[in-house]
């Protein structure tokens, strides 16, 4: 049986630890930090569809002046996949497959570049498009490479916020409710992050809520 189109709604919000050599671009971490604080705005306290639709359209064509800005560095490529992951997720049913190719398509671009990029976060969120978006003949989806990526994911930030959730949220996915709630506790574990503020109270909302599904 072909899986429905899960919702992609923030698929990580991926901690900013960008390695920047020299002064070259000394600006990235800032420009990579606006696009992923302008994310969680939209995806976490922006209201009404129309409003968050436009919002990710302006965002998606300043994420790509950042990809330009820093050609060849993976960081931007993977900010510019998760805003049109999250194009996908509020397009119309004859729109979310493409547009969610496209986010695989860019995601796995900075995943070539650097497989460590974010602490694992260019793996996370290849894996979690691979988990959430229908299988063939309808789309890409594939859950042994889900279930490797997410791994990968969690070895390299074994207590983070987003690690432990989605593959938590892969577990619960899978029907592993036990699995997923020890994940989801460990989830909770993990430090608040007061630069993202947004993205801290709305991914443990998400924990939450997932975490009462598994009991």
């Amino acid at each position: 049986m072909t899986r429905q189109f899960r919702a992609l709604h923030a698929v990580a919000a991926l901690a900013l630890t960008v390695a920047v050599p020299g002064t070259a671009f000394a600006g990235m971490t800032e420009d990579v930090k606006a696009v992923n604080d302008g994310w969680a705005h939209i995806a976490y306290e922006v209201r009404g569809s129309s409003t968050q639709t436009q919002a990710l359209d302006k965002l998606a064509k300043q994420a790509a002046i950042v990809v330009a800005r820093y050609p060849g560095r993976p960081e931007p490529l993977l900010w510019q996949g998760i805003v049109v992951s999250e194009q996908a997720n509020r397009a119309n049913i004859f729109h979310k497959l493409g547009l969610a190719g496209r986010a695989r398509d860019l995601i796995a671009k900075a995943y070539a570049i650097d497989p460590r990029t974010a602490n694992g976060g260019a793996a996370m969120s290849l894996g979690v498009l691979y988990y959430k978006v229908p299988g063939s003949p309808l789309g890409f989806g594939d859950d042994q490479k889900a279930k490797k990526l997410l791994k990968e994911a969690l070895a390299l930030d074994p207590n983070g916020l987003d690690a432990n959730y989605f593959y938590g949220d892969f577990l619960l996915d899978q029907g592993d409710k036990p699995g997923a709630r020890s994940y989801f506790l460990k989830a909770l574990r993990a430090p608040h992050d007061p630069s993202r503020p947004a993205w801290d109270a709305g991914r443990r909302r998400e924990v939450q809520a997932d975490l009462a599904k598994a009991k």
